[in-house]
Formats: structure tokens, C-alpha cells, sequence
């Protein structure tokens, strides 16, 4: 049996008898597309065309099934339209629907049934209606009895084949599901680790913010001691300009032009010098609200207040020399414009210094607002933690008071019985004493009666006595 293409031929016999149905099976696989078109013949070996066919009869597949996937199939020979017995060879030959031959198999005979040795005697299956009837003996060929059997066979190994795949089909969909199971336990696991390393990160974060907070203190102490520096500067700046000013007044003597222009220049140097003191007050101010906001830097305050002072000072130079200027006008003619630039000069080296000087207070302010915010946060994480200790810690302390003063109930229980149990020993023997008494014999049964009616009524005011006490003990726990 040797396919050509998509389509293979399977189980053929090599003798087939004429007067007996022949089932032809065939496997169609992944490739072959099959139509209604499609069918199998009976040819003679040696076949050189299609119509050559002794009979043929249509392809059909299985109910459900799908193009793409391998599927068994059979077909069936009709007796009558089969070859006599000779010794010609045949073989099963199928063709699509476009005449194309997808596949032939090997070849088998057609021959009459041998004596009786070759044939086999068996039981005919009755319905359940012909029990009572006699068993039917049926005679047929052993090749065709063995054919029924190998029909049988392959039905069955195909159902086993089927079963399997449903169990293995089965087992991969609990194996599946033992995957899901497991993925699912350990997504849980990862979610669980994820929050312990939360947790564990948020405790480092708290504690980096601490070291944070200790190294912007040293940051503090740094910007104070560049400050220091700064001041310095500024202290040789202004040394440096009193000595550009000195030379300045020796050129000044010689300048008596421009009267007129060093009135106006005047004029415009004053109005310079109000804005700087509206600056200075302005700065003064901020200075102010940064104390009330931060009383922990009150030394770098004193800082910036000493190096607002000195700028003070180094106004108050400036206004008593522009006013000494100003006693000189008359004696200012000829250079009083290069004076002008001059001191313009000096006068934007100044603003720029004071630029320079509210810039390094707004950042020092945007740092500290920022440290002062981080550690808030830091704070507030920490009141949150010590306020769920604290919860924690109340809960543990009402759980242990319950537990003690459920002990104290309890043990207040058993002294209660041991005195109830006493008193009741005590009041037995009180009343046998005055049983036996002559002044208080009487008859068995009265005495019997009024025995056990004054020791239950003494039972029971002992007890109602001992649980009003247990109960005050417990309401004072």
C-alpha cells in the first residue's frame, strides 16, 4: 500500500469474495481537500485511464468533519456490481473531483469461496422476541468471517484510539488547571512579598528622610559659614569703593561745570536711594517672617540681620557722602559727567550684590520650605506609627484587664462555693444538734421534714448572700 498524496488506503485484504460486500478504508489527512466530488473505483492492474473503472462508488467522510484535520473513513462495494472469481488482480484507486488520482492500493484478487474446510459454521443472533425459536446455523467463508472480525477490531481499536485522546484531552485540561491553581498561589505569594518589601522600603524611606533631615542641618551650618564668607566679600567690596570714592573726591575739587545736570543727577541718585531703602525695608520684612517661620535658624538670622546692618552702614556712608557731594556742587564743573559714571558704576555693583543677596535668601527660603516639608511628612509617618502602637498597645491592656477580671470572677465563684458548701456543712450539723435536743423531739416525719426545710431555706440564703457579694466584687473590679 503505497500512497501518492494526501490519501491513504488501509487494511486491504488480498482476496475478496464476489457475492460478499467489500468495505474499502482510507485515512484523508490535514492536506487533502475533500468534496462530494470525490470517489473511489475497482480497477484492473495495469489501468491507463480513469474510465477504466470496473465500479466505484462516492468518498464520503464522516458527520463533523472539519477541513485541516486527519479523519478515517470507509466506503462500501455493493456484491452485484463486483468482479467474478478469476485470476485477474484489481485495486482500489481514489480520485477527487477534479479527476486528479490522490491514491491506489495494493492489489488483491476476487476468488470463490474452497471446499468446506475453508468454511466456518456459526450462530445466527436472534432478537429477544425469537427466543423460543431454534438457533439459525449459518455457513460462510472463513476469509469473510475473519474480515468481520478484523472489521470489528479496528471499529474497536478506533473507539480505544478515541477513548484515549478524550483521556489524554482530559488530563491536559487538569494539568492545566493544577498550572492556573498554582500561578494563582504564587501571583497571592508575589502580592504578599510585594507588600512586606513596601513595607520594608517605607521603613528605609523614613529613615533615610532622618538622615536627610541631619544632613540638611549641616547643610544649614555650611550656607551659614558661606554667608560668613559672603559678608567678608562684601566688607573688601566696600573698602574697595570707599577708596574709589576718596579718589573720587580729589577729581571731584576740580569739576565746577554741568551745575545745572549735577542737580538733576542728584535728584534721579536720591530717587535710587529711596527704592533701595524701600528694597531694604521690603527685605527687612521677609527677614522677619523667615524668624517666625524658623526659630531654629536664628543664628543665620543674626547673620543675614549683621549683613543687612552692614549694608545699613554702607548706605549711611553712601547718603553722608552723596550729602558732602552735595556741599560741593559749586566746586563740581568740568569731569562731573565721568564722576556720574562713575559712581552709576558703583551704584549698579551695589544693586547687583543686593540681587545677588535676595536670590541667595529666596533659595536658602525654597530649601528650607522643602526640608521643613519633608520632615513634616517624616512626622507625620512617625505620629501615624506611634498612634498605631499606641492603639495597639490600649487594645493589649483591655484584652489582659478582661482577663483578670474574668479570673477574679472565677476565683470569687470558688470561694463563694467553698463557703456555700461549708455554711451548708455548718447548718446540717446545727440542725442534727437541735434534732437530737429533747426540748425539740418530735415525731420522726415532722422532724425529717422540718429539717430538710430549714437547712434548704439556710442553703438558700447562704447562696443568694454569696452571689450578691460575688457580685459587688465583680462590679468593683
Amino acid at each position: 500500500m503505497e500512497p501518492l498524496s494526501s490519501v491513504m488506503f488501509r487494511n486491504v485484504g488480498l482476496l475478496y469474495f464476489p457475492h460478499t460486500r467489500v468495505e474499502c478504508h482510507y485515512r484523508l489527512s490535514s492536506e487533502h481537500q475533500w468534496s462530494s466530488s470525490d470517489w473511489i473505483g475497482v480497477f484492473q492492474v495495469g489501468w491507463s485511464s480513469i474510465k477504466n473503472y470496473y465500479t466505484y462508488t462516492w468518498a464520503v467522510v464522516p458527520e463533523g468533519y472539519t477541513e485541516g484535520t486527519d479523519v478515517d473513513s470507509s466506503a462500501l462495494f455493493h456484491p452485484f456490481y463486483l468482479p467474478m472469481p478469476g485470476a485477474l488482480e484489481y485495486q482500489f484507486v481514489y480520485v477527487d473531483g477534479t479527476g486528479r488520482v490522490c491514491a491506489q492500493s495494493s492489489a488483491f484478487t476476487f476468488a470463490a469461496p474452497k471446499p468446506l474446510d475453508e468454511l466456518e459454521t456459526v450462530k445466527e443472533e436472534q432478537e429477544e422476541e425469537e427466543d423460543g425459536e431454534e438457533e439459525l446455523l449459518l455457513v460462510i467463508p472463513r476469509a469473510q468471517l475473519l474480515q468481520t472480525r478484523l472489521d470489528e477490531c479496528v471499529r474497536k481499536q478506533e473507539d480505544l484510539q478515541r477513548a484515549l485522546g478524550e483521556a489524554r484531552n482530559e488530563a491536559e485540561r487538569e494539568k492545566e488547571k493544577g498550572e492556573k491553581a498554582k500561578s494563582e498561589w504564587e501571583r497571592e505569594r508575589g502580592s504578599l512579598m510585594e507588600e512586606i518589601s513596601e513595607l520594608r522600603e517605607s521603613l528605609r524611606q523614613t529613615c533615610k528622610l532622618q538622615k536627610k533631615e541631619e544632613e540638611n542641618e549641616k547643610d544649614v551650618k555650611y550656607a551659614e559659614g558661606n554667608l560668613t564668607a559672603a559678608l567678608n566679600e562684601l566688607k573688601a567690596v566696600k573698602v574697595e569703593s570707599e577708596q574709589q570714592i576718596t579718589e573720587l573726591q580729589k577729581e571731584l575739587r576740580a569739576l565746577t561745570e554741568r551745575d545745572t545736570l549735577n542737580s538733576k543727577e542728584m535728584e534721579r541718585l536720591k530717587e535710587r536711594l529711596k527704592k533701595m531703602s524701600n528694597q531694604m525695608k521690603h527685605d527687612e520684612e521677609k527677614r522677619k517672617s523667615l524668624q517666625v517661620d524658623r526659630d531654629g535658624a536664628l543664628m543665620e538670622v543674626r547673620g543675614l540681620q549683621d549683613r543687612l546692618e552692614v549694608s545699613d552702614h554702607v548706605t549711611g556712608c553712601l547718603r553722608r557722602e552723596l550729602r558732602e557731594l552735595g556741599t560741593r556742587q559749586t566746586h563740581m564743573h568740568a569731569e562731573l559727567h565721568q564722576a556720574r559714571m562713575q559712581v552709576a558704576q558703583l551704584t549698579l555693583q551695589l544693586s547687583e550684590d543686593n540681587l545677588l543677596l535676595r536670590e541667595e535668601r529666596a533659595n536658602w527660603a525654597l530649601e528650607r520650605e522643602a526640608f521643613k516639608h519633608a520632615a513634616e511628612i517624616a512626622k507625620n509617618k512617625l505620629n501615624d506609627l506611634s498612634c498605631e502602637l499606641e492603639r495597639k498597645e490600649e487594645w493589649l491592656q483591655e484584652e489582659r484587664m478582661e482577663r483578670e477580671r474574668l479570673e477574679v470572677g472565677l476565683s470569687i465563684q470558688k470561694d463563694v462555693k467553698k463557703e456555700v458548701m461549708s455554711s451548708t456543712c455548718h447548718s446540717d450539723q446545727r440542725m442534727e444538734m437541735v434534732s437530737k435536743s429533747p426540748l425539740f423531739c418530735t415525731p420522726d416525719s415532722t422532724s425529717t421534714g422540718s429539717n430538710e426545710d430549714a437547712s434548704s431555706v439556710t442553703a438558700h440564703v447562704i447562696l443568694d448572700r454569696a452571689f450578691s457579694c460575688a457580685d459587688v466584687h465583680t462590679h468593683t473590679v
